[in-house]
C-alpha cells in the first residue's frame, strides 16, 4: 500500500511540474506560424507580379497610342517598353523574371499604323513561379503552384490628326 501511495505522489508531482512545456508549445506553433508567414509572403509576391504586369501593359498601350505628327511606332518598340519599362534602354533587364518580348502581343486597330483608333497590348504565356513551389519541393508535379498569368490593356487614340477636308 505504501508503494502505491508513493507512486501516486510521484506521478502527481510530475504532472504539476511545467518544465519543458514551452518547448512543446513551440514545436506545435512554429510550423504553423512558418506556413502562415510563407503563405502571406507568397500572396504578396503574386499580387506584386499581377500589378507589375498590369502596369506594364498599360504603359505599353499608352506608348503605342501617343500621336505625334509624322511619328510612328513599331511593335518591337512597344514590346520592349512593356518588358523593360523603357523602349531604348534594355540594360536593366526585364521588370519581372522570365518575362520576354515574345510574351507581348500588340494589336493595332485602325486604317493604318500611322492612323490607329486603338491599341491592345497583351501579355500571354507568362508563368508565375512561386518561391515555395509544393510540386518542386515534393517532387510531385501535380502539386505545382506555377500559374499562367495574362494581362491586357486597350487604349483609344484621342486624336488621330487632321481629318480629310481640313
Amino acid at each position: 500500500m505504501r508503494k502505491q501511495i508513493s507512486l501516486l505522489k510521484t506521478v502527481r508531482s510530475f504532472l504539476r511540474k511545467e518544465r519543458g512545456t514551452q518547448i512543446v508549445e513551440l514545436a506545435i506553433a512554429l510550423p504553423l506560424m512558418l506556413m502562415l508567414f510563407g503563405a502571406v509572403a507568397e500572396f504578396g509576391r503574386f499580387f506584386y507580379t499581377y500589378s507589375a504586369l498590369t502596369n506594364a501593359v498599360r504603359g505599353g498601350a499608352r506608348h503605342a497610342c501617343k500621336w505625334e505628327k509624322g511619328a510612328s511606332w513599331t511593335v518591337p518598340e512597344t514590346a520592349r517598353m512593356v518588358v523593360y519599362g523603357d523602349f531604348s534602354d534594355t540594360s536593366k533587364g526585364p521588370i519581372l523574371p522570365g518575362l520576354s518580348t515574345s510574351n507581348v502581343v500588340v494589336d493595332a486597330n485602325g486604317p493604318s499604323l500611322n492612323n490607329i483608333d486603338s491599341v491592345t497590348v497583351r501579355i500571354v504565356g507568362y508563368q508565375y513561379v512561386p518561391l515555395f513551389d509544393l510540386g518542386q519541393l515534393t517532387g510531385i508535379q501535380s502539386l505545382s503552384l506555377k500559374i499562367p498569368m495574362n494581362a491586357s490593356a486597350t487604349m483609344h487614340q484621342l486624336y488621330n490628326g487632321p481629318t480629310a477636308g481640313s
